[in-house]
């Protein structure tokens, strides 16, 4: 098994990684411990089903919750169901997206996870506008229904792909400000998406533009979480298509200016990069995020960090 690289618990950069929760949601704490962090994504049911086959026994939400209090991390992020979809204009689809997100809302606070991650979803032929209607209006009822669940709503950016919505920030903003509890909302930005919408992340200049501009139309206020992954196609692709940090479109630029952006200092910064069962690709990329913090530049060792074989980076 790789080995992180060794900081002082207070020095430690809030990154993490989705991890599986194979064998029980509180497993994955014993992968966020082997990675080293202290912020991590999980899936509270299966990801790619409507409803979870069983409800989460008090024994498994106890276990979670001790888990929790002796690793001694930072917030948890839960993904909800990719099959959801809340902007849709067909009836069966939208009522049996409410009631998944419902269910995963639910049982992501009965866990005290902090945050659930969801897609807005897509239309056919309503256009924008009535899609991210139909989001607000969904989620509005569901919000309605669990007055006293804690656990966020955070609608993420999209990539743009096909009819999906929540691919701008103006839309992002339409959703947040259009929800009757905007207490209960957040955004996750994607880096991945973020550029496959053409928004330009790659240079100092380019990165100044887009994040000014997030801050005017929706606000460092509504940020909670950034998925941190590169990109396999490029600017304006309208393609959701994650790499491995450095070998996509994007380059290690981008993350070496996100690690040194104090606006994003406090944010969960979680991978959703491709990997292997062991994880292997996690400890690499988490390592290259460490070794990006605090530098002025990329460096050529960085910079080739991420070919295999050719620099361990603290991983063997």
């Amino acid at each position: 098994m790789p080995k992180p690289t060794k900081t002082k618990p207070n020095d430690q950069p809030l990154i993490g990684a989705h991890v599986s929760a194979q064998g029980g949601a509180f497993t994955a704490f014993e992968r966020a411990e082997q990675l080293s962090i202290k912020t991590f994504q999980l899936f509270v049911k299966n990801n790619r089903q409507w409803f979870a086959k069983a409800p989460l026994t008090q024994e498994e939400i106890k276990l979670f919750k001790l888990r929790r209090e002796q690793w001694g991390g930072g917030p948890i992020v839960a993904h909800a169901c990719y099959l959801i979809n809340l902007a849709t204009n067909t009836s069966a689809i939208r009522t049996t997206s409410e009631a998944s997100y419902k269910e995963e809302l639910l049982r992501a606070d009965s866990l005290g996870v902090d945050y659930l991650v969801f897609h807005p979803g897509g239309h056919t032929d309503s256009g924008a506008e009535a899609a991210i209607k139909n989001v607000i209006a969904s989620l509005d009822r569901i919000h309605r229904e669990t007055p006293k669940v804690r656990t966020k709503s955070i609608v993420e950016i999209t990539a743009g792909q096909g009819s999906s919505v929540g691919c701008t920030f103006e839309q992002l903003a339409a959703i947040i400000h259009g929800v009757a509890h905007r207490k209960r909302m957040g955004v996750c930005l994607d880096t991945c998406h973020l550029l496959a919408a053409g928004y330009d992340l790659r240079t100092k200049e380019a990165w100044k533009k887009t994040f000014d501009s997030f801050e005017k139309i929706v606000g460092f206020d509504q940020l909670v979480c950034m998925h941190t992954n590169d990109s396999k196609k490029g600017l304006g692709s309208r393609d959701d298509r994650h790499a491995g940090l450095g070998e996509g479109e994007l380059g290690l630029e981008a993350f070496r200016l996100l690690m040194n952006d104090p606006r994003f200092k406090k944010i969960p910064k979680i991978l959703e990069t491709p990997k292997d069962e062991k994880m292997t690709e996690d400890f690499i990329n988490l390592d290259i995020l460490r070794k990006l913090e605090g530098k002025s530049r990329v460096s050529p060792e960085i910079k080739n960090s991420w070919k295999k074989g050719k620099l361990k980076l603290g991983v063997e």
